[in-house]
């Protein structure tokens, strides 16, 4: 089994309880910033029109309900709104919260989308999952429009952590796995959150 087939894997078996723990853990922090993410999004767009926005590594469909929601608050209107991603555990939890939305199980980098044809691509913290990040990103700009937006949200490896980060990282990596370990019986999955931030990039890197 490949490193993305042990990762897709992993969610697999925490989907049923990915929401509860995700709430639990995050203290209502991510919904925060998805909600910034989509009304910063929307700020940018010329038009009140959109006609598609892709969700990517989705997970049960969070974004994809922020997408929506936030369009209202902010006078767009979303043609559609699609979520892709590789666990079929995970999208089935999705396309039961949003039976109206529409889901696709593949990769970040084998995108079911025509060449040009969204106006935004969004992943929330899931980037750090796809492996092949570089084709990933290769596969946004395939799908996304010229003039669209990529949204990334991401918790990202901080070098020199402020006292406040400092208190995040002691957190995720003595908190949130018990807890996490607890409501999915799975620790290992919750173990892999802070491991797998503190192997990914900083913020400067990620922009080069």
């Amino acid at each position: 089994m490949t490193r993305q087939e042990k990762i897709v894997s992993m969610f697999n078996d925490i989907a049923p309880t990915y929401d509860r723990a995700n709430r639990v853990l995050s203290m209502g922090v991510d919904t925060f910033w998805r909600k910034k993410a989509c009304d910063l999004a929307y700020g940018y767009c010329e038009n009140k029109t959109i006609d598609s926005i892709v969700d990517v590594a989705c997970g049960t469909g969070d974004m994809m309900g922020y997408w929506s929601r936030r369009a209202q608050t902010s006078g767009m209107n979303i043609g559609e709104i699609v979520g892709v991603d590789p666990s079929e555990g995970m999208v089935g939890v999705g396309k039961e919260k949003f039976p109206d939305l529409s889901f696709h199980i593949a990769p970040a980098t084998e995108l079911p989308r025509e060449d040009g044809s969204a106006d935004i691509i969004s992943i929330s913290y899931g980037i750090r999952n796809v492996v092949e990040r570089q084709a990933g990103l290769r596969e946004f700009n395939r799908v996304l429009k010229n003039g669209g937006l990529v949204v990334i949200l991401e918790f990202m490896k901080n070098e020199n952590p402020s006292p406040l980060g400092k208190v995040r990282d002691w957190y995720m990596n003595n908190v949130l796995p018990r807890i996490g370990g607890l409501i999915s019986n799975n620790y290992e999955a919750y173990r892999y959150l802070p491991d797998s931030i503190e192997g990914f990039l900083t913020v400067g890197k990620m922009r080069q």
